[in-house]
Parts: structure tokens; sequence; C-alpha cells
């Protein structure tokens, strides 16, 4: 049974993978056996950490840099990634961006970076890739998601929208794609630490809310997400489509 989770000689990009959430996503996937791409906007630090993943796991690591949230850079890096090694067969859409500010100050320009960022970026790559998936007849399309697909906090409607919308977009994909032999599905992961909510980790006011918030009675740590991830990218989750799971130590079970 554990072969169904092995994932010798499949292909892997990670968007925004070169740190936080998505660098270990990345890890898991080549501890798993995927040939991974660490995906990035800075080629340098993407390297780096496609070298590091290389080094800890003896997979093969490649690396992409291109702007998910304009469409013709996804065109063009997904034909470039084609190119070379062949449509992916697993594709994981982190990138993500946070911004907060109460709803009546919320800024157009920080709107519209998370609607880019968070959302068309997913819509973009899924859109490019599900060409070569459909041909091949086969593929799997995993969106990172968030508590926030489900529920509300003040001054982060907006992001909130956006992981919302990416819960539906994973439902839409399993409509259009499910037929073709392609799985869509979403990862919502609760309350993390990472170096880029390190500023509310170290708030102990708010690192208590999370405690008590959360079933589990603590932060999640990044490994905690590859499970999960692993699962929803091997064929032991062939039947699985259209689902968002929440990796949130209980969070959304309880009031």
């Amino acid at each position: 049974m554990t072969r169904a989770f092995d994932l010798t000689g499949r292909l892997a990009l990670v968007t925004g993978s070169s740190r936080g959430i998505g660098r270990t996503l990345a890890q898991g996937l080549a501890e798993a056996g995927a040939t991974v791409i660490v995906h990035g906007r800075d080629a340098a630090t993407a390297g780096r950490a496609a070298d590091e993943i290389a080094a800890a796991t003896g997979a093969t690591v490649h690396v992409a840099t291109f702007d998910v949230g304009d469409s013709a850079a996804v065109d063009a890096g997904i034909a470039a990634i084609e190119d070379a090694h062949g449509t992916p067969d697993i594709v994981v859409n982190n990138a993500g961006v946070q911004r907060r500010a109460p709803i009546a100050d919320f800024a157009d320009t920080d709107w519209d970076d998370l609607i880019r960022t968070n959302l068309s970026s997913a819509f973009y790559v899924s859109r490019r890739v599900a060409r070569g998936m459909i041909e091949r007849g086969s593929g799997k399309l995993v969106q990172i998601g968030s508590v926030q697909s489900q529920l509300a906090r003040p001054s982060i409607a907006a992001y909130g929208a956006t992981k919302g919308a990416i819960a539906m977009l994973t439902k839409g994909l399993c409509a259009d794609l499910a037929p073709h032999g392609i799985q869509a599905n979403a990862i919502a992961p609760g309350y993390f630490a990472t170096e880029l909510t390190q500023a509310l980790v170290d708030d102990e006011t708010f690192s208590a809310w999370v405690r008590t918030r959360t079933p589990a009675g603590r932060w999640g740590d990044t490994s905690d997400l590859v499970g999960t991830l692993v699962f929803l990218s091997s064929s032991a989750s062939d039947f699985v489509n259209g689902q968002t799971i929440f990796v949130d130590g209980g969070m959304t079970a309880v009031v």
C-alpha cells in the first residue's frame, strides 16, 4: 500500500517555493521521490533552496523563475519547463502574499496585489499546465488555501476573499478536469509558524489566542503539511477531487 504514496518518476512544480511553506512542501515532495522544480521570482534565492533540497534528499531539483501573476510570463515559463522536462505531473499553487488593514482603509494597490498573487496566479498556472495534463490524461493540481477560506478575521477581508475563491476555483478545476483523469484539490493551513508570520508568533497575546483557539494547542509547523500534500500528489488520492482539506489543528472544527 505504501507504493501508492511513492512519487518516484513524477515531476512536481511548487510555485513560491524558495522559502516558507513552499520551501518545506518542495522538500517533502522530493523526499517522497519526486523530481522537483523550485520556483521563485529571485533566481539566487530559488537556486539556494534548490541546492539545499537536492543536498538533503538526493533528488533531482530544477529552478524556474517567472512571474506567476502575469499570464504571458506563466505561459512562457510553463512552456520552457515543458520543453526541458515535460508537463509536470504535480503542480502546487502555493505563491501568496498577505496585506492587512481595516476594510475602510484598504488600498486599491493592496487589493490588486492580493488578487494577482493569491488568485490570478493559481488560475493562470492551472489553465496553462492543464493543456499538457489533458493531453497526457493525468495530473495533480494542489492549491494552498487557508482557514480564511472559511473563517474571517478583522483587517484581512481581502485576503479571505482570495482564499475563499481558491476553494471555489478548486471545485471548478475538478468539474472541468476530472473527466480527463486530473485531480484538483486544496490544502487549507491554519496558523503556521514561518519567517513570514514571525512577528505574530512573537506577539504573545496573539500566540496565546492561537493556542487557545486551536484544539491542538499550538501553532502548526510547516512539516505538518507534507503528509497531506504527498497524499494529494500521489495515486492514493486518485478518487479525491474538488476537496479542500483543512490542516489546522482542529480550528475550523470547533466554536
